[in-house]
């Protein structure tokens, strides 16, 4: 796994650091701490953090995530070679802000619990110097998938469970320092970002409708955006396609966004982003790339986003150009 430094102008600071992984891509997801001196890979059976030498500091062992097995895998060599395990469910991992804490989302039980807690998902804090399981709560979910949604507080961090057709539910976790606790923001909800100062979380509905702004201290919606009422069709469209919003978003600041229609824009050929004002949840026009982009736009923080070139080989960061 390779982590880039997407400001090389910090002196003393490699631009690449590469992460041996623990098992093959397909098996889980991976994020990487703020320092880059950790990878966290949330795989099928623990979540484990590595040194960029390969050095495993730590890992907490949890239930498996392919449904049809009750066994407590010690390591993923137990299941490597079978074609089910393969084609697990699986949960995510997020680091906080500050790096000292590492949020998971995984299956029960955890490695060395003494109540069993089989099909019962769980939400965890983790020390992330040493792995330390310092709170917990059950998500009551039934998880195909799962992602982060970080915030600037390290005490706060946004899940979005995919349930394949069953919903999806949003969850808002906050870490006190002595327990961890998570409301629902909505049921059939997916979190796109925080801004930058913390006070704002946008979500999108599962069908893509409407982007949604919320206050993250209570979770109210503010405004909305729908796309269909709000947003062009693509000029190639024969008027018939509905347009709806990407599965991700940015914040370029507090008061301006970047969404894009990628998604429904592919048909056509090159995806349109949108430029947002956030205080009132309008579109303010189309995003003029000086060379064609694909895929949605994603945070990239300080002021920017990114996207990844068509054939996945390359990464963009981009930012607002300046006014005259």
């Amino acid at each position: 796994m390779v982590a880039l430094d997407l400001d090389v102008s910090h002196a003393g600071r490699a631009p690449e650091v590469r992460f041996p992984a623990p098992w093959p891509r397909r098996f889980g997801s991976v994020t990487v701490s703020p320092k880059r001196d950790a990878a966290l890979f949330a795989g099928v059976h623990a979540v484990r953090s590595v040194k960029p030498t390969g050095t495993t500091r730590w890992e907490v062992q949890h239930g498996c995530w392919y449904g049809g097995c009750t066994l407590s895998h010690l390591s993923f060599d137990e299941y490597a070679h079978d074609e089910d395990h393969g084609y697990a469910d699986s949960g995510s991992v997020a680091v906080s802000a500050d790096g000292t804490l590492v949020w998971a989302h995984v299956r029960g039980p955890l490695g060395g619990d003494r109540e069993t807690e089989d099909d019962q998902e769980l939400w965890v804090v983790l020390d992330a110097t040493d792995g330390r399981v310092l709170g917990r709560v059950n998500t009551m979910t039934v998880a195909s998938g799962s992602e982060h949604t970080p915030h600037p507080d390290p005490a706060r961090m946004g899940l979005s469970v995919g349930e394949g057709e069953e919903g999806s539910p949003a969850l808002w976790g906050r870490w006190d320092g002595q327990q961890l606790t998570a409301e629902r923001i909505g049921i059939d909800e997916i979190l796109l970002a925080v801004s930058p100062s913390g006070r704002y979380l946008l979500t999108v509905d599962t069908g893509q409708w409407s982007l949604s702004l919320h206050q993250v201290e209570n979770g109210s919606v503010l405004r909305e955006l729908d796309a269909q009422d709000t947003v062009p069709a693509h000029p190639r469209s024969t008027g018939e396609d509905r347009v709806y919003w990407d599965y991700d978003a940015a914040f370029v600041d507090e008061d301006t966004l970047v969404a894009g229609t990628s998604e429904c824009d592919a048909r056509y050929g090159t995806a349109r982003h949108w430029l947002v004002d956030v205080h009132g949840m309008t579109l303010r026009g189309e995003i003029s790339y000086p060379v064609p982009v694909s895929g949605p736009a994603r945070a990239a923080g300080g002021g920017t986003w990114y996207t990844i070139s068509e054939d996945g080989t390359s990464v963009h960061l981009w930012e607002l150009a300046k006014e005259n």
